[in-house]
């Protein structure tokens, strides 16, 4: 999951009508892979078809996005390219915890230990090509544009944002990294979580300037990638025994990683050199791209939910319809997707 900076940022709590009229770039991968997390009957169990077909990211890709394009909030969903070499370790690792997870979620459902089987589930879930290809046509259907990265999705979505892009849409931290100047949290969310004690808890959105991080934590943007280089990123575990605050004392004292990796506790035991990784969060490959919002396919909608992948006819008849009203309002002078 990257670099977690939530223990030293504090995020502003925004509406979602703070969000007017705003395109945002959403990391595709990472909110398709929290449909697929979250998106489970009781048992922790994916929605399926009958044959076996997960529908989780379907679901919430066609309802959440609906959600939002009725706020006049316009996604663009960015999509990772080719995976980076100095991404392989860490995506065999998420591999391996996948699987052990899937193990034990099986487990724990046999033993009718719901609950801990639930848990267990969110953690084993899998996105597969064949999910990849069927969400893009989804989002075409729906008038929704999508975006190809040429590498990291995350990359290419902090690069965006600018004039026409509001902001990144994702639960990852690493976009500021990425030099993202700014980034959305929760946005796709359930409304509510289940806390440590049971509870459940409001979610909100949550806004992250970069500026503001910068200011408030002292650093520059050259240091704050050298922070997560120590914390730990996609692309490298951190050092071992530095923590948030102990990481963010450390990086204060030097202006340049050169100067970093002298310091007496920085002792690397990653594969990749942190001079690769630091030069890849300031300089990733990406690129100047075109996007364009378009009108909605109720027959193409109808064909890849219903009659593919069984959806219920009448539910989502009357969602296309409220994705038409949503289209027709903001073509009426409530926005435009231009």
């Amino acid at each position: 999951m990257g670099v977690n900076l939530g223990e030293l940022v504090e995020p502003e709590e925004i509406e979602f009508s703070d969000l007017n009229d705003r395109v945002i770039a959403i990391d595709a991968m990472n909110t398709l892979y929290q449909f697929l997390s979250i998106i489970r009957q009781r048992d922790g169990t994916p929605l399926k078809d009958s044959d076996g077909n997960v529908t989780s990211h379907l679901s919430g890709l066609f309802y959440r996005n609906i959600n939002l394009l009725e706020k006049n909030i316009r996604p663009v969903y960015v999509f990772d390219g080719a995976m980076p070499d100095l991404k392989q370790k860490e995506s065999s690792e998420r591999r391996r915890k996948r699987d052990e997870a899937k193990k034990e979620w099986k487990k724990l459902k046999e033993e009718g230990k719901i609950s801990e089987a639930y848990s267990k589930a969110t953690q084993s879930s899998k996105l597969t090509g064949d999910m990849i290809e069927e969400s893009k046509e989804l989002l075409d259907a729906m008038g929704i544009p999508y975006v190809q990265a040429s590498s990291e999705g995350e990359a290419q979505a902090a690069f965006m944002v600018g004039d026409e892009v509001y902001a990144v849409g994702s639960q990852d931290w690493d976009c500021m990294l990425f030099g993202a100047d700014r980034m959305v949290r929760n946005l796709t969310s359930r409304k509510t979580r289940k806390t440590s004690s049971g509870q459940r808890k409001e979610v909100k959105q949550e806004r992250i300037e970069l500026e503001q991080v910068l200011e408030d934590l002292g650093l520059s943007r050259e240091q704050l990638v050298m922070l997560g280089i120590v914390m730990g990123t996609d692309f490298n575990d951190g050092i071992h025994g530095i923590g948030p605050k102990k990481g963010l004392e450390m990086v204060k004292n030097y202006d340049s990683l050169e100067g970093l990796m002298e310091d007496e506790d920085f002792e690397w035991s990653c594969d990749n050199d942190p001079e690769v990784v630091y030069d890849f969060f300031m300089n990733p490959p990406v690129e100047e791209v075109e996007f364009e919002f378009g009108e909605s396919d109720r027959e193409k909608i109808t064909e890849l939910l219903v009659e593919k992948r069984e959806f219920s006819n009448e539910r989502v008849e009357s969602k296309i319809e409220d994705l038409e009203k949503a289209s027709s309002s903001r073509q009426s002078g409530l926005g435009s997707f231009t």
